[in-house]
């Protein structure tokens, strides 16, 4: 069995703490911009607006509509199932290799029992 395609970029992106609550956030509400994200997290405007960079980057987010001098932003969802299904896939792969790993040592424990 060969381990499942994964993109490090966008797990990398994901593996933040605060981009995952901007994510939440996003996908609570609809829809967001750095402003009204930054007043419900405990960074600045600027932080959030580098982590919206970075989450854009990976096409985890993107932006809907600009509202002012600000853009609104939403998650792609057709790209947020693929990260699902990216964990979903590892998740599986792991668990067959913890069953296997299981199997093993039962094996060997009942060949080589304690004395």
């Amino acid at each position: 069995m060969t381990a499942p395609a994964v993109d490090d970029e966008l797990w990398s992106a994901i593996g933040d703490p605060t981009r995952r609550r901007l994510l939440d956030l996003l996908l609570t509400d609809g829809e967001g911009t750095a402003t009204t994200l930054g007043n419900q997290l405990p960074v600045t405007r600027q932080a959030v607006t580098k982590h919206l960079v970075i989450l854009g980057r990976v096409g985890l987010i993107r932006p809907a509509t600009r509202s002012g001098r600000e853009r609104r932003y939403r998650v792609d969802e057709t790209q947020l199932a693929r990260a699902v299904a990216q964990l979903a896939a590892v998740g599986s792969t792991w668990g067959a290799r913890l069953q296997r790993i299981k199997r093993l040592a039962e094996a060997i424990q009942t060949t080589h029992p304690k004395e």
